[in-house]
Parts: structure tokens; sequence; C-alpha cells
């Protein structure tokens, strides 16, 4: 009874030792008394595994028939070669709504001070950037992959909800561009989430060692400086060129779950001191880059928007039609310092993360041509509550709000 016990908590919980030795007592405790009714003990255990199999076996399925071929590219962007190889810096704070949507009644925020400090040093801002997906795992596989996943749609035959920390720090096109072109790739992370699955790690370097991470972490439990870690990444950068994806956590979306004391506007507030934090700590790390390196192409980029104007994050998977609050949830802020103050003539074609790497590569192998296979930039969101359970289009191409029910076509 104790190890049953002890591996609910664990499951549940993780190592969260005052639990454990509750969950120890508790199983010690009853363990003496059911020890006499331990076949009824048995039989209401192996009831509790069939109550499970229903959402294991399908998972099970999933993985076993998971394939890549949705990340394949419909072009020859993977043999790209580059002309020009400045150090590339992607630096995701993750949440951040983009400046147009900050102004907004929803967050209704001056941040000027800091759009004008990126002004200052050469970045280009896009208003109405935003992502493709709605979280970071679903938005950052599909940037990493250049193309489309649907979350998985079962016609595609796919499960990025399962694989997709794999695609985003394991091989992926983004990382086999960079290294065809002779690029040490390098992943700095405050906390560990994209590693909690213990994928295999394709980028070079990592702040944070598999060896740090519990085999049942969900990828909280571990924060790094992120700042001192990313400094210390780019002074000790080798001569040849390097790629850096900096994630932090800051200024993050509202709440996952409803929390019954949280306002909307509670929360809204709670996030707009978080996103000072992170202005300040973008100021200080964008001003060490620029210093270390004025010649590289500097790309701050969120993987998503801040929820700001829902109660919280899960309510994504009811159907909304509120235009504010839909853009709420992709707006991400995209902001690039472009070597030299150069930027490309397709630049404005930049609309939403799926196409983000595609451009940079544009630009980097001064081709074109590799801009005549953007994907769509459509947002998707699986929605479970007021319309039938599936992959909806929520964002047109046009960034217009629309409902329609995604259909693989034939």
């Amino acid at each position: 009874m104790a190890c049953f016990f002890l591996l609910i908590v664990i499951s549940v919980f993780g190592f969260d030792w005052v639990k454990l030795i509750i969950a120890l007592a508790i199983g010690v405790v009853l363990g003496y008394f059911l020890v006499s009714h331990i076949k009824k003990v048995v039989v209401f255990q192996l009831i509790m595994i069939g109550l499970v199999l229903p959402k294991l076996i399908p998972d099970l399925y999933r993985e076993l028939m998971y394939s890549r071929k949705w990340m394949e590219q419909p072009d020859a962007i993977e043999r790209a070669v580059f002309q020009k190889r400045p150090n590339v810096y992607v630096i995701q704070p993750d949440g951040y709504a983009n400046f147009l949507d900050l102004k907004n009644s929803l967050y209704n925020h001056d941040n000027h001070k800091f759009e004008q400090f990126l002004d200052v040093k050469g970045f280009e801002l896009y208003d109405n950037y935003r992502s493709n997906y709605f979280s970071t795992l679903s938005s950052n596989s599909s940037m990493f992959s250049m193309k489309h996943h649907y979350y998985g749609n079962k016609t595609l035959g796919i499960n990025p909800s399962h694989n997709s920390r794999d695609e985003i720090v394991g091989d992926n096109p983004v990382l086999r561009v960079f290294k065809n072109n002779g690029y040490k790739t390098h992943l700095l992370l405050q906390i560990p989430y994209l590693l909690s699955n213990r994928p295999t790690v394709d980028f070079d370097y990592c702040n944070i060692s598999l060896d740090e991470v519990s085999y049942i972490s969900r990828g909280f439990q571990l924060q790094k400086d992120l700042k001192k870690d990313t400094k210390l990444a780019i002074e000790n950068s080798a001569s040849e060129p390097s790629f850096f994806f900096i994630e932090s956590m800051l200024p993050s979306h509202i709440t996952t779950h409803k929390d019954s004391e949280s306002s909307i506007e509670n929360e809204r507030e709670l996030y707009l001191e978080r996103l000072e934090l992170a202005n300040e700590w973008l100021t200080d790390l964008v001003s060490f880059i620029i210093e270390k390196d004025p010649d590289g192409l500097i790309v701050i980029a969120a993987d998503h928007g801040g929820y700001v104007g829902l109660n919280s994050s899960m309510e994504s998977q009811k159907k909304i039609t509120d235009e504010l609050l839909i853009h709420s949830m992709f707006s991400s802020v995209l902001a690039i310092k472009w070597p030299n103050n150069t930027k490309p003539k397709f630049d404005k074609e930049l609309k939403s993360s799926v196409n983000l790497f595609r451009t940079l590569f544009a630009y980097l192998s001064n081709d074109d041509t590799l801009m005549n296979n953007l994907q769509q930039d459509k947002s998707y969101l699986i929605i479970r509550k007021g319309a039938p359970t599936d992959v909806y289009e929520v964002i047109d191409e046009n960034n217009l709000v629309v409902f329609k029910n995604y259909e693989l076509k034939k």
C-alpha cells in the first residue's frame, strides 16, 4: 500500500517530499489495517488500471503511428547556402503580445519606452505579427519545422502533443539548415520545460543537462539564471558563426486554469507587471549582444499571446468570436535588428511564426525564391466547447477572425 500511494503522489505532484512522507505514512497505516483484505485491494487497483486504458491505448496507438512526413519541405530550402553569415540570435519572451495589441482596450498598456529603446537600437518592429498556434509547444514545433501541423489532426496521423519537444530541440529542418552552413547551435533555457520528456537534443550546446532533469519532471522544478548563461555562451562562442535560441518565461500568459479569487483585471495587472520585468531583461540582454556583436542578426519573437481578457488560457478551448480575445491568444511581439540596418525587400511578408525561419533563410542566402513557398498565415485552435470537437481556423491570411472547421485537402 505504501508503494501504491507513493506512486500516485509522484505521478501527480512529482518529488514533493512533504506529500511523499504523508503518502508513505497513510500507506503504512492502511496496509496494516487492510492486510486481511489484500485480494480486495488488488482488485481495486486493477479496476483503477482499467479506468486509464481508454486513454492509454489511443495514446500508444498515436505514438506507434507517428510520422514526421508533415515536416518535409516543399522545396530545397534545407540545401540553402548562406551568402551572409552573421551570428543569429532568436530571443523568445513567452507570451509577449505584439506592440499594436498592447495598446488595445484589453491590455491598455503604454509600452513606448521599450519600443523607443528598440527603435534607437535599429530594430524593425512588425505590427500584426502573430503565432499560428496557441501554446509554446504547438507554436514552436511548427516554427522549427517551417510547416503547419494542425495540432496533429487525426487525418494527418501525427501527434505533436507528445512529440513536439523532440521537434523543437531535436533534429528539425531549421537546425539542419544552420548546421549545413557551418553554424554552431546554442539552446538557452530558463527552465527545462522543453526537455521534460528527455528528448534527444540536437543543439550543439544547451545550458541545461538532461542529468539535471528528473524523469518525472514537468519542466518547472529547475530555474536557471538565463541572462548569465546566455552572456557566458555568447562570450565563449567559437570563431565560427553561431545560432542562439534563447527562451525566457517572461512575461508568460495569464493563469492556465480559472482561479475563483483571480479576476480578469487582476490577471491583466499581473501580466503587465511581468511584462515590465521582461522589458528590463530584454533591454539588458539586447544591449549586451549589440556591444559584443554589432553585426549580429537579432530577432525578438514571442511564441503566442498573453491571453489577457480571458478568465484563463484554458478558455481557448471554448468557441469565442470576439476579435480582441482571439487576437489576444495569438498576438506576438516581433522585432528584428537586421545587420547594417538593411532589411530585405520581402520582410513585410513575414506575418506569422511558421514563416519566421524561412524568411530569415531567404535573407541569409540571398534567395528570394524561397519566399515562393511560404505557409499560409492562418491561426488554429482546438475547440472542445460550443462546437463539435475539432481543429478550427480562427484567423485567416488577411488577419481577420473567422471560424472554419479545418479540413485536410485530399
